[in-house]
């Protein structure tokens, strides 16, 4: 019977912590993970005390040797990979392009499972990306990680739709699971010798950036369509926000309003039975919103506490 296979994980985020505890849990006679490689500890907390990261966490509970370098472009690091002796280099969310020497370490291959349909939202946000552009469905992909961001030659997709309720949230929860059997699948068919490349179609490319807190402002010029669709794509963070004259609020949850539009942008409309805000187009129902410093509540509750009545103006 032929030895397991020597699996090296690498990842840093709750997604990526999801599969490789699958993973983890799926070892045995087939495979088996020596070593794991995450981003280094960070202060987290009130008390800025250092903490692993959601990778890290879950190789310390599972008591796995692991790598946590500040700089990947080292002899050192490639040294300590080598020392694991893998079969197969898996990656996951780990937020950085890997250099040559490093994907060619593994006998079998350098994988990736991405969380996107590729082509289609290459980078670090695809899920934010998949809900800001309103697609229909999203999955995650197999891949050969080569020297360029998401663009190695995939070995198979898994499909889910997106449903009209699904938040970054509820999405992610949904695709790390998918992208945890999907892995699975993958070291099957590595094992086999049964992996089968097709190259991506590069005219099909499409790109996310890392997310940041300014991208969450609203701009309500922008429709009621894409306005709704970013709160829920920043739901748990960073959150839509606008402002209401010198405050900033958090919009959590909104709708699209079936109504004629007319007024100028960021103008509170209506304020029963819910607040109703004018787009560039259309208009958005406001369901919950959040004060800085306060409870989750609901946008008519909010507005009622403030005193706010039709007329007044979202946004700067």
């Amino acid at each position: 019977m032929a030895d397991p296979l020597k699996i090296v994980f690498m990842g840093t985020p709750a997604l990526a912590a999801h599969i490789l505890e699958r993973l983890v849990m799926a070892s045995g006679a087939n495979f088996r993970v020596v070593g794991v490689v995450t981003r280094p500890d960070k202060p987290r907390g009130r008390g800025l005390g250092t903490e692993p990261s959601e990778v890290g966490a879950i190789a310390a509970k599972h008591q796995i040797p692991t790598l946590k370098p500040v700089k990947i472009r080292t002899w050192s690091l490639l040294s300590e990979v080598e020392e694991f002796d893998p079969d197969i280099l898996l990656v996951a969310a780990y937020g950085r392009i890997l250099p040559a020497r490093i994907l060619d370490v593994p006998r079998i291959a350098p994988m990736n499972v991405h969380a996107s349909l590729l082509p289609r939202h290459r980078g670090a946000a695809p899920i934010e990306g998949a809900i800001l552009a309103g697609d229909a469905e999203t999955g995650v992909t197999i891949m050969r990680i080569i020297e360029r961001m998401d663009a190695g030659p995939m070995y198979f997709q898994r499909t889910i739709p997106i449903e009209p309720t699904d938040t970054q949230a509820t999405l992610k929860e949904k695709l790390a699971e998918l992208g945890a059997s999907a892995m699975l699948d993958a070291i099957e068919l590595a094992s086999r010798s049964a992996l089968v490349e097709t190259p991506q179609d590069e005219s099909l490319a499409t790109y996310t950036a890392q997310v940041e807190k300014k991208d969450a402002v609203i701009d309500w010029t922008a429709s009621a369509v894409q306005i709704e669709r970013m709160t829920r794509a920043y739901d748990p963070w960073p959150v839509a926000r606008t402002s209401l004259g010198r405050d900033e609020v958090l919009i959590w949850r909104a709708a699209v309003e079936e109504a004629a539009s007319s007024g100028s942008p960021g103008t509170i409309v209506a304020v029963k039975p819910n607040p109703v805000v004018q787009c560039g187009t259309g208009r958005l129902r406001l369901i919950e919103m959040q004060a800085a410093g306060r409870k989750r509540i609901s946008a008519a509750d909010f507005l009622r506490g403030k005193r706010v009545e039709a007329g007044a103006r979202f946004g700067p």
